[in-house]
């Protein structure tokens, strides 16, 4: 076999390989997608503050001023910020600051020097007329 011969019958077989896994492909039956089963079903209890929200986001520009979306909103900000709704234990406690060393402000590099400066001039500005 010389090497046309070997690469045409390469062509065919991969042409034939092609036209196969394109039959099955076309043959295969959808199959309907799984629900999504993340318990959504068992959060479907409707929060009337949520809705509120959501209907005092509708409102636009007039949400400000309905004494309805006024209260929705004190009633959704003591939710999150009430006292008892936070955790019983606290944060550990941050290291206390570094003091400052007064015998060398020389090496300090966080303050600006307090030595004298040039006077910054304004630009001048060219005007094309």
């Amino acid at each position: 076999m010389d090497g046309k011969m070997l690469a045409r019958l390469g062509a065919v077989v991969f042409v034939a390989v092609a036209i196969t896994a394109t039959a099955i492909e076309m043959n295969r039956k959808e199959e309907a997608p799984e629900p999504w089963a993340s318990g959504r079903a068992a959060q479907a209890q409707t929060d009337p503050l949520r809705d509120e929200l959501i209907r005092c986001q509708g409102l636009g520009e007039a949400g400000p001023r309905d004494t309805a979306c006024l209260r929705a909103w004190a009633e959704n900000r003591n939710r999150f910020l009430a006292p008892g709704v936070r955790p019983a234990e606290s944060l550990p406690e941050p290291p206390p600051a570094p003091r400052d060393n007064p015998a060398s402000p020389i090496d300090r590099t966080d303050r600006p020097a307090l030595g004298p400066t040039a006077p910054i001039a304004p630009p001048h500005l060219d005007e094309a007329r």
